[in-house]
């Protein structure tokens, strides 16, 4: 795996769960004797570490892993960690995601156990580069992802209430656009994902964001021809995922035998479908409201 090239010489050490539990419960600030057993209103503090005690000896296997990371780029460490930038790191990074999802899929969870861990060795990587040059490091990270959290459940945190996991959904997309001051629900969509993924992408946002057409239907990214024979086909091939991937690999087949390119078509489809959702958005923003 790509973690081992990585961190080939690092050796964990894994203290017995008891011990590791007590020792995460005092490092957060909480009794030993009532770990786990906190209520609903200590549940809405969020205690942390905001900095490491002076000559604590290191017994969390994360902060392990950082201190691991920390020797192999530091001087006399390994040459090849040393030399790494975010920009060389990427292609593993998107290696080990590949390698997760394959290992879920596979539902192999001593698969999923190492490449969890060779994904938390990019992040950890990546964190430790920035920490050299670009001013945040591994607990930077660790703490905007908890404030972010913490922000983003109002109703699990503070006095919020919602009904549905929808409406949490909701809340969470309107919250997300609201900090990063997004206008478009197009915005922050890597458009560099698979054709497939992109549209799908695309089409749960315009529903999050319940972006419609001037009639209140939804904007969708096919024609009405097409929908018609996609109805027609699921129909007689059943309506279920492993007969849709039976269709969509004979639709990617028959274009390929015509010198079709079906993730070609798809991303353009998709990017067509993007600029539909930014007309609409642009006219409703235009229209007076009614």
């Amino acid at each position: 795996m790509v973690g081992q090239a990585a961190s080939g010489c690092a050796q964990r050490r894994r203290p017995h769960a008891r011990a590791h539990q007590r020792a995460h419960a005092i490092d957060r600030g909480v009794d030993p004797s009532r770990a786990g057993k906190l209520g609903a209103a200590a549940r809405r503090k969020v205690p942390r570490r905001d900095e490491q005690r002076a000559g604590q000896s290191v017994t969390d296997p994360l902060r392990e892993l950082v201190a691991v990371m920390d020797r192999l780029r530091s001087p006399g460490g390994c040459p090849w960690d040393a030399e790494q930038t975010h920009a060389t790191l990427v292609q593993y990074l998107v290696e080990e995601c590949y390698e997760t999802v394959e290992a879920i899929e596979a539902g192999d969870p001593a698969a999923l156990r190492e490449e969890l861990g060779d994904l938390l060795l990019q992040v950890v990587f990546h964190a430790r580069i920035a920490s050299e040059a670009e001013g945040f490091d591994i607990d930077d990270v660790a703490r905007d992802i908890t404030d972010k959290l913490v922000r983003r459940h109002p109703h699990v945190f503070g006095d919020a209430e919602y009904a549905t996991g929808e409406d949490v959904e909701a809340a969470w997309f309107a919250m997300k656009a609201a900090e990063k001051g997004r206008t478009s629900v197009t915005a922050g969509v890597p458009m560099g994902l698979p054709g497939l993924v992109l549209a799908a992408k695309l089409r749960h946002r315009a529903a999050k964001g319940r972006v419609t057409s001037a009639g209140g239907a939804a904007v969708e990214p096919y024609s009405d021809r097409a929908a018609a024979v996609a109805d027609a086909a699921l129909g007689a091939m059943g309506e279920d995922e492993q007969a849709l991937g039976d269709l969509l690999m004979a639709l990617m087949a028959r274009a390929d035998d015509r010198g079709l390119d079906a993730e070609r078509a798809a991303r353009s489809a998709a990017r067509a479908y993007r600029e539909r959702l930014l007309a609409t958005e642009a006219l409703a923003a235009a229209s007076p409201p009614r």
